[in-house]
């Protein structure tokens, strides 16, 4: 079964069916019909609510996803810690939803996410995070960071000459590797309210933006277009509820992250 809300809306919708059969009443039917049709809801947000298709990877396959503290949300550097090794961030939110739907992949989860973290310090740590690593498949976040200090002068140029040096290097190492590039990302809320501050923030950020998406094309990776999906869920609902400071998701922007993942990998490599 592709959609990975099936298990969760058949057991709700088991259990209403059950309480109106104690019922016994037009008035169970009712709740029935109504959870059901909740259940069915699809998302305003644009967003497959169920990412109703599941990627393809093969048993046993390695993802690793790098970033900064989006990514990071502290995860436990002692990996024997079971309890904490993902921390709380969208790769544990990842690693729960296809464990569940896809438990026969048997796939290996790891977050090397660090908070603050720039693109050169990704660089610097590459070799050993993303390469070593051996991944089958590696997710990149990054840039908020770049921005932040250099709102005025950003070498966008260089930034983009050491993000494809740093592709092209875990590409040469693993010709069979799968990449997941997803945009930075901002919203108006917090510091970043202000409509001088955000329009700073949200210029460079688009323009490292641009950048993914076209290392995106030129190394055939899946392309998590966040900026956009974030936009659109500020105007669905606000920029507080999903990013709290302007850069930092909370729960239900990781899980937007979360959702959007998994919707574009699916469609880059779906199950046959």
């Amino acid at each position: 079964m592709d959609n990975p809300l099936h298990h969760a809306s058949f057991l709700s919708a088991r259990v209403t069916r059950r309480h109106a059969m104690l019922a016994g009443t037009a008035t169970g039917a009712a709740v029935v019909s109504e959870s059901m049709s909740c259940v069915a809801a699809p998302s305003a947000l644009g967003v497959d609510a169920g990412a109703a298709r599941l990627p393809s990877f093969e048993p046993g396959s390695r993802l690793v996803f790098i970033g900064d503290s989006i990514t990071d949300m502290k995860w436990g550097r002692d990996e024997s810690d079971r309890n904490h090794y993902l921390g709380h961030s969208y790769v544990f939110l990842l690693a729960a939803r296809l464990g569940v739907d896809m438990p026969e992949a048997a796939l290996a989860f790891f977050n090397r996410g660090i908070s603050g973290n720039r693109l050169a310090d990704l660089r610097r740590r590459w070799d050993r995070d993303a390469v070593e690593m051996k991944p089958d498949l590696l997710s990149v976040l990054v840039g908020v960071n770049d921005v932040h200090g250099n709102l005025d002068d950003l070498d966008v140029g260089q930034w983009e000459t050491d993000f494809r040096q740093a592709l092209d290097g875990s590409r040469k190492a693993n010709p069979e590797l799968r990449l997941v590039l997803i945009d930075p990302f901002v919203l108006a809320s917090g510091p970043l309210k202000p409509p001088e501050e955000y329009r700073r923030w949200r210029s460079q950020t688009n323009r490292l933006g641009d950048v993914v998406a076209r290392l995106a094309k030129e190394c055939d990776a899946a392309h998590v277009a966040m900026q956009e999906v974030f936009d659109q869920a500020a105007r669905a609902v606000s920029p507080e509820h999903w990013i709290w400071d302007g850069i930092h998701p909370l729960p239900p922007g990781h899980e937007l992250i979360t959702r959007t993942w998994l919707e574009t990998v699916a469609k880059r490599w779906p199950r046959g």
